[in-house]
């Protein structure tokens, strides 16, 4: 009796690499928008209350028409930009060095610990005695929450880089600047740009929250005078500005994340 040919074995060793699916997010909202117009279409969703895409789209168009998406659009930007570069920056900065010296570990850890859960919002008015009711207070407002959720993505990142790599670079004699440099630093990098991408979400929570009260302009002065005026439509034409905002924040992150982690 002939032996049956050896069949080859399938490869295993994909280790979870996600493979892309570029048409999936795109067929996802083309669903979701498409039953929710039909179900607006066919008198399911009253339009006094949750309007169709079609109805939104117009008023998002004449938002941009007459230049108010720009001036509101701007305001948030500056404001989200400015917080959240300050608070990560100082995040940043404390969260590596509660990772690289006891020290700074023993004092950050239960000052954070004891200040991260305080909803920052509530300290607006706080800020808006200390600063006024300009940009200050909500600049302040924003940079503080992002500064606790950093700290924590950094200190984390740098906590959990393989002690043996350390031990390997102390063993050819480098120096601690170059281990830090060289070891600490990239192999913490991805978690350091997780916590960004969390910062950034809040941030936007935050710049929302903050320009409803007392802000001329801004997405969320816009979303809270169209919600006052029941503008549904409006109203929902600004939360269709904050998710592609949303969407624009975490494009431009995963570029960045591409191009500082090419070398994985």
């Amino acid at each position: 009796m002939a032996e049956s040919a050896p069949r080859p074995v399938a490869f295993r060793g994909g280790g979870f690499q996600p493979s892309p699916r570029r048409w999936a997010p795109w067929l996802a909202f083309a669903a979701i928008l498409g039953l929710w117009q039909a179900a607006s279409a066919a008198g399911m969703l009253p339009s006094l209350f949750m309007p169709s895409p079609v109805e939104i789209g117009r008023a998002l168009g004449s938002l941009a028409a007459s230049g108010d998406l720009g001036r509101h659009l701007g305001a948030s930007l500056y404001r989200i930009g400015l917080g959240w570069t300050l608070g990560a920056a100082a995040g940043l900065a404390v969260g590596l060095a509660m990772g690289l010296w006891s020290m700074a570990r023993a004092v950050g850890i239960p000052v954070v610990s004891a200040l991260f859960p305080i909803p920052k919002i509530a300290l607006l008015p706080l800020f808006i005695l200390w600063f006024g009711i300009g940009e200050p207070s909500k600049v302040a407002t924003i940079a503080l929450g992002t500064f606790f959720p950093t700290v924590v993505s950094a200190f984390g990142a740098v906590d959990n880089v393989p002690r043996n790599l350390i031990r390997m670079a102390q063993s050819f004699g480098l120096p601690v600047a170059e281990i830090v440099r060289k070891v600490v630093l990239p192999g913490a990098l991805p978690g350091v740009l997780s916590g960004f991408r969390i910062s950034a979400s809040i941030a936007l929570i935050l710049v929302v929250a903050a320009e409803m009260i007392g802000a001329e302009f801004g997405v969320g002065a816009y979303i809270l005078l169209t919600g006052n005026l029941m503008q549904i439509d409006r109203l929902l034409a600004g939360v269709v500005v904050l998710s592609l905002l949303g969407l624009a924040i975490g494009a431009i992150l995963g570029r960045v994340e591409a191009w500082l982690l090419r070398w994985r």
